[in-house]
């Protein structure tokens, strides 16, 4: 099989994504310790918020009456809510007493509640269209790529079951509510059957004779060392044509934002960029966007931890490739400070430089493919 491409864009009723894009997770609504404005000074196009979170927190009944998702976060750019499926594989996969997967759905216990919360693929779907999201993504049931054949089947038997059940629910309310092409989200489903390359063909041939709008690489990217599971993300890329969007589900880190791109995959979300920062620890290009290939060949990523003593009166920006508000106005020596100070200023500053090399590195990705 060869290299497969993506589409250049979609556009969303909240507006137009250009391919590859980065999303930072505002799994509760908020990106941690910065705001939409801040989000929007490092370019930041669109944000990915977590169904199965926010129903518990703030709940379902407050983001209604705050406006839905965008008005709540005062965030007028695309929205993509995940459904909960990898949040019910890392909760209630490892620990049972989380709750359980069921034919119907999902049942957890949220933490310190007796109470039981059934979230079923129509639920999920409701509750994404009443949060205004622009892409809606299907209940799936997320697996480990080393998880055994009979549990992978299983997985693929409900994600296929899901799929159709969210499909029809997706349909119906689209029709409820009057919305036209334009105004409507579109609807993607997950593709599960972690490793094994028959599973991951079958889940894909029935989620496409289902039809949706675009796709999701499900399962958990990586393998038991941390490495990029690639021939099974270039495998599953390959099995979905060329037309439609792929999502690469929980992958950010900005090596593999680039692999997964060369792949075919054109969405990509993570929580580590913004969780990095507020660790101290930053990313730096190591070469010049005006170098070959837009500087992204060798060793083009760089790590800074601010923790450093080399720092202390260095009177210099992170990087001086970077035009975040960050570098723009404050030291590595200031940074180190509030650091050290245990100052929340640090937080965001650092948060906005990560989330503007992450922006900047999808730039550099379409500028490479334009030379």
């Amino acid at each position: 099989m060869g290299i497969a491409s993506c589409p250049s864009s979609i556009t969303l009723p909240h507006g137009k994504l250009d391919f590859p894009v980065y999303l930072p997770d505002a799994t509760f609504g908020i990106v941690r310790t910065i705001d939409s404005n801040d989000l929007l000074a490092c370019q930041i196009e669109a944000v990915v918020m977590n169904t199965f979170h926010l129903m518990q927190k703030p709940g379902s009944s407050v983001i209604q009456s705050l406006g839905g998702l965008h008005e709540m976060s005062h965030w007028q750019r695309p929205i993509i809510t995940d459904s909960g499926g990898f949040q019910a594989y890392s909760l209630i996969r490892q620990n049972p007493k989380f709750g359980s997967l069921q034919e119907n759905g999902l049942i957890f216990r949220p933490e310190g509640d007796k109470s039981k919360i059934l979230l079923t693929p129509e639920k999920c779907v409701q509750l994404q269209m009443a949060y205004d999201s622009d892409v809606v993504i299907c209940l799936d049931d997320c697996t480990h790529v080393d998880a055994s054949l009979e549990e992978q089947r299983l997985s693929v038997d409900r994600t296929i079951n899901w799929a159709k059940r969210s499909k029809v629910e997706f349909e119906k309310l689209v029709k409820q509510k009057k919305l036209d092409e334009n105004r409507r989200p579109l609807l993607f489903a997950v593709i599960q059957g972690g490793g094994i390359t028959d599973l991951r063909k079958r889940c894909s041939e029935a989620l496409l004779e289902i039809g949706f709008d675009g796709f999701g690489f499900g399962g958990w990217p990586l393998d038991g060392e941390g490495n990029l599971l690639t021939d099974i993300l270039a495998y599953t890329r390959q099995l979905i044509p060329t037309g439609y969007p792929i999502h690469a589900l929980g992958i950010g880190h900005p090596e593999n934002v680039l692999a997964c791109y060369d792949l075919g995959y054109g969405i990509f979300d993570c929580a580590m960029p913004s969780r990095d920062a507020r660790h101290g620890r930053l990313y730096t290009f190591s070469q010049s966007p005006e170098g070959p290939n837009a500087g992204l060949t060798g060793k083009w990523l760089k790590y800074l931890y601010i923790d450093d003593d080399k720092f202390i009166r260095l009177n210099q920006p992170i990087s001086p490739y970077c035009d975040c508000p960050t570098c723009r106005q404050y030291s590595l020596g200031f940074l180190r400070h509030l650091f050290k100070m245990n100052d929340s200023l640090f937080l965001r500053l650092a948060t906005l430089h990560n989330m503007r090399f992450m922006t900047q590195l999808t730039q550099r990705i379409r500028q490479r493919g334009q030379a």
